[in-house]
Formats: C-alpha cells, sequence, structure tokens
C-alpha cells in the first residue's frame, strides 16, 4: 500500500486530501469490501446518560411545555437527554387560576409518559435535578429548601417567590448549600435580546421593554407577570440600577429606572389594548429592536445545559437585582411616583428574610 511522508493510513478517510495521498489498492479493496458485508459504520459518540428531571408544581402550563421538549421522540440533542419522569402537582392551593388546572394537567403530563407522586421528597428519590414550576410564588420558599437539602440542581421557573424577603432567603440558602440554582423568563431568550447582551450594538446606553402585566394580589405586582418584560430589560442593561420611579393607572404601569452610570431603562406594563413582548434597545453604535417571542424551546436548551454542567446562566446577583427594581417599582407607586433606591429595599427585604 501507497505512503507519502508521515502520514497514517486512515480506512475511513473520506476528504480528498487523504484519497490523494492514500489511492486505492487491491488491499484497500479488499479492506472496503469487508467493511460493506460487515456493515461496520463510523457512529458519533453516544449521548449521554439520561438525567432524570422532576417537575414540582402542575398549575403552569410551563411543566407540560417544557416535559414536551425534553421528552421529545426522537429526541432533541440539544436537551442532553434530559428527561421528565416524574411530577408533584402542587403548586397553587390559594389562586384559583393557578390551582384550578392542576387536574387537567396531571392527565397531560401522564400521557406524556410522567408519574405523578404525592410529595416533594418521593420526587426527589428519583430524580438528578428539578424544575420548580409552582406559579404561585407564596410556597416556593418552603418548596424549594426541600429541594436544596437534597442537594439536586434546581430551575426556578418565574416567579423565584412572591416577596423580595423570600428571593433573598432563597439565594442565600443557595449559597449556603452549594446547590447550583437559576431562574429565568424566557423572554430573555426573545429575539435580538440575546445578540444586543453579546455586544453586536456596542455598549447598550439605554433600553424600552414592554410586555403584558396583569397582576396577582398576594404577590409584588411585576412579579405575576411584568416579570416578562422587566427580565428582557436587564438583559439588555444589566445590574447597575439605582433607583426607579413608577408611574401607574388602571391599565398601565411604566417603571423607569436610573443606572449608576446615567444611562435610564424602562419598563412598560400593559393591562389593556393589545398586548404583547418587545422593546427597543439603544446602542453605541446602533438602534435595535427586540422580539418578538420566540416561545420556551430557547430557555429549556440552557435550562438541560446548566442539568448537565451545574453552571448557571443567569448570576444570582442579576436576577436579585431584577427583583428589587420591580419591589422598588412597588414602593415607588406607594409613595405616589417618588423615586425608590433599590438598596433601601433591598436592606428591608433583608432584614425580614433574617427574622
Amino acid at each position: 500500500m501507497t505512503r507519502t511522508g508521515n502520514h497514517k493510513f486512515d480506512p475511513l478517510a473520506t476528504d480528498a486530501d487523504s484519497r490523494r495521498r492514500f489511492p486505492v489498492t487491491f488491499g484497500g479493496l479488499l479492506l472496503a469490501g469487508y467493511l460493506a458485508v460487515t456493515g461496520y459504520q463510523a457512529h458519533a459518540a453516544d449521548p449521554p446518560a439520561p438525567f432524570r428531571v422532576g417537575v414540582v408544581g402542575l398549575d403552569t402550563s410551563h411543566s407540560i411545555a417544557f416535559t414536551k421538549a425534553m421528552n421529545a421522540d426522537p429526541a432533541d440533542p440539544a436537551m442532553q437527554n434530559c428527561r421528565v419522569v416524574v411530577a408533584y402537582p402542587w403548586g397553587s392551593k390559594t389562586i384559583e387560576s393557578s390551582s384550578s388546572r392542576v387536574p387537567g394537567y396531571i392527565e397531560e403530563i401522564q400521557k406524556l409518559g410522567v408519574d405523578v407522586v404525592d410529595s416533594i421528597e418521593a420526587l426527589l428519590d428519583r430524580v438528578d435535578g428539578v424544575l420548580l414550576e409552582t406559579n404561585d410564588g407564596n410556597p416556593r420558599r418552603e418548596q424549594v429548601m426541600e429541594i436544596f437539602a437534597a442537594g439536586k440542581p434546581v430551575f426556578m421557573d418565574k416567579p423565584v417567590a412572591a416577596s423580595l424577603a423570600d428571593v433573598l432567603a432563597i439565594y442565600d440558602a443557595a449559597e449556603a448549600m452549594g446547590v447550583p440554582t437559576f431562574s429565568s423568563s424566557s423572554l430573555r431568550y426573545a429575539e435580538g435580546v440575546q445578540e444586543v447582551r453579546a455586544g453586536e450594538i456596542g455598549r447598550v446606553l439605554g433600553c424600552e421593554t414592554f410586555s403584558p402585566c396583569a397582576l396577582e394580589p398576594s404577590h409584588d405586582d411585576f412579579y405575576w407577570y411584568g416579570i416578562h418584560g422587566v427580565e428582557m430589560l436587564y438583559t439588555c442593561m444589566g445590574v447597575g440600577c439605582e433607583s426607579v420611579t413608577r408611574t401607574s393607572s388602571a391599565g398601565f404601569d411604566v417603571a423607569v429606572g436610573l443606572w449608576s452610570d446615567g444611562r435610564i431603562g424602562s419598563f412598560r406594563g400593559i393591562r389593556q389594548g393589545k398586548a404583547s413582548y418587545g422593546g427597543t434597545a439603544f446602542g453605541e453604535q446602533a438602534i435595535r429592536s427586540i422580539g418578538p417571542y420566540r416561545g420556551y424551546n430557547p430557555l429549556v436548551v440552557e435550562i438541560a445545559q446548566f442539568f448537565r454542567t451545574g453552571e448557571p446562566p443567569v448570576s444570582a446577583a442579576e436576577t436579585i437585582e431584577l427583583y428589587a427594581f420591580m419591589s422598588a417599582a412597588d414602593e415607588s407607586k406607594r409613595l405616589g411616583g417618588a423615586p425608590v433606591k433599590l438598596a433601601d429595599v433591598i436592606a428591608k427585604a433583608r432584614a425580614e428574610a433574617n427574622e
């Protein structure tokens, strides 16, 4: 068999350069015939062992959407062989718009091959990681502490909790117990948002976002639904907001944040008329529209990657600040639109969390 220089023969090479270096010979024909007869094929690397995922909370459509993405047949390689195997349904028992969904979602998730159990403890025995999907932020602190105690990585869907004090307590516990966790709205991955984040318009000098903004009395106002627009705002602007002012009416909200470097970012919440998701980012090099919504899949891909690596794609510091922004907006509303410093609401919430 002909050799050229110090190159080694690769019987499976298909590139033109290899064919030039190793012309077909009688021996090569024999090898090709052997490979054809035996049915030998080069295989890609085998997928990783299944990563077993549990869902806590079947009071939101996210539970079903995320499960469909992870359990698709054929499997999506982007999901890293993460599969939902078990779910605990509750969830809210006090917010009717959430709790009334639970029976129907139990049936739907069972059709996807997922077992339903009657306690978080029973779920934790069977999983490697958890999707905390409970739509009601009030039981979140108690639920996630049980998950942390088991040492399972957990994605916390929005809202992290119903109050800033609980948000702080949850992230403090995650750090103290060394459990990987993160939270994000799927709007963080809306069209254009990540490109702005990556610097495609240069340094971001300001941003205006908007989203639907239904309210739930048991939560700080924007935690329930306005968080989607606030998440887009923070993805583009980053941390560093010092104060917030809010103007509010029955149908609308506008919260304006002043960043420490003089940049201004704002969120418009919509409860009347046509509601959608989007905004405008203002950069040193260009102005970019952001949105529309791209669906859940980009977020679920990030969650799967997080489960495999244990590396949160969103920092605790950024999530805590965007919740502080929303709580400061509530305080500004109570004060008739006066500016409220994020440092003040964080200090007050931390005192409550420590109690």
